[in-house]
C-alpha cells in the first residue's frame, strides 16, 4: 500500500521466498507481502537484495525467484489513471481532482482496468439501479481492492461482506473502504473459499474468482441461497465446465455477457424469493 513519504508506485522489486513462516517485515520502503501457496512474495518500492539476504539467513529459506519492474507494467502495460464508468467516477489515490471513489490499487487485482473486473463493475452498476431488484445486502467474493464492494456502497447497498484469501488485499480493501468513509457498510473478511462457504442469505453476490474454484462453490448446495450472482473470471473455453458445475434444474442464467476474452454470467436459483418478478431484470 502506499505510505508516507511514497505517493505513487513507479518501479516494484518483488522477492519470492520459501519461507513458511517469516514475520512481519517492517521496512519503510515495503508495499506489502503477498502469501502464495503459503509462501511470502515480498513487493518492495526499492531493492532490497541485502534485507532478503539477512531474512534469508535467519530463518532458512531462499529466494524463488525476484524481479523488478514498471508499476504499469504489473498493470498488463496500462497506466492506472482515473476513469468512468455509467456516471462513477474511480480517480487513484494520487491523482488530484473530484472522485466518486477513491482508490489505492497497490499490487492487487482489481484497478477496474481488466476486462473482468470492468465486466463486475458495468453489470453491478447495472443491477444496483434497477428497481425491481435494488439489493440491500451483498458478498463480495474476492474483493482484491475492494472496488466492486465501495462501489455498492456508493449505490446505496446498505450491508456488504468482502471476503479475499490473501491477507495483503484485505489490508487494502480496508485501506480503500477507509478512503471512501465505508467502515459502517463494508466488513472485510479473510477467508479461504475453497475450505469454507460463506453464507449467501443475501440479496446479491458477485464472484470475480478463478474458475476453478467457481465450479467447486457451484457445487453446494448451500451456497444458492442468495437471490441473484454475477460471476466473473473465466473466458470461453472454460465455460462448459462451469456449465456442468451448476445444480441441474436449479439455476437460470439472466445474462452473458463478454469482454475481449473474459466472460461474466447473471445467474439467479429458480427457488429464488421473487422469482416471477425477475422478467424485467432479462437484457
Amino acid at each position: 500500500m502506499l505510505q508516507p513519504p511514497y505517493t505513487k508506485y513507479q518501479r516494484l522489486y518483488v522477492y519470492h521466498l520459501d519461507g513458511q513462516a517469516l514475520p512481519e517485515v517492517n521496512d519503510p520502503d515495503l508495499i506489502g507481502t503477498w502469501v502464495e501457496d503459503g509462501t511470502p512474495i515480498l513487493f518492495f518500492h526499492r531493492p532490497k537484495e541485502r534485507l532478503i539476504k539477512e531474512i534469508c539467513l535467519r530463518y532458512g529459506c531462499n529466494v524463488i525467484y525476484e524481479a523488478d519492474l514498471d508499476y504499469v507494467d504489473w498493470e498488463a502495460g496500462q497506466q492506472i489513471a482515473s476513469y468512468t464508468v455509467e456516471g462513477i467516477t474511480i480517480v487513484p489515490e494520487w491523482e488530484e481532482g473530484v472522485a466518486d471513489i477513491r482508490l489505492d490499487p497497490s499490487v492487487i487485482f482489481g484497478s477496474g482496468f481488466h476486462p473482468s473486473t470492468r465486466l463486475c463493475l458495468e453489470t453491478l452498476i447495472k443491477y444496483c439501479r434497477t428497481p425491481e431488484f435494488a439489493p440491500r445486502t451483498m458478498l463480495d467474493l474476492g474483493t482484491g481492492t475492494g472496488l466492486l464492494a465501495i462501489a455498492a456502497a456508493w449505490l446505496g447497498v446498505e450491508s456488504i461482506t468482502a471476503f479475499d484469501n490473501n491477507p495483503l488485499a484485505c489490508r487494502v480493501a480496508e485501506k480503500n473502504i477507509r478512503l471512501n468513509n465505508f467502515e459502517k457498510r463494508i466488513t472485510v473478511a479473510e477467508a479461504d473459499l475453497r475450505k469454507s462457504t460463506p453464507d449467501t442469505r443475501v440479496d446479491l453476490v458477485v464472484a470475480n474468482l478463478y474458475h476453478t474454484l467457481l465450479a467447486g462453490l457451484f457445487q453446494k448446495p448451500s451456497f444458492w441461497q442468495a437471490q441473484l450472482y454475477i460471476f466473473a473470471g473465466f473466458i470461453p473455453s472454460m465455460e462448459q465446465e462451469l456449465l456442468a458445475s451448476l445444480p441441474p434444474h436449479r439455476t437460470q442464467m439472466v445474462e452473458r455477457r463478454r469482454m475481449d476474452r473474459w466472460c461474466l454470467w447473471v445467474i439467479k436459483p429458480k427457488t429464488a424469493p421473487g422469482t416471477s418478478d425477475w422478467q424485467a431484470l432479462r437484457p
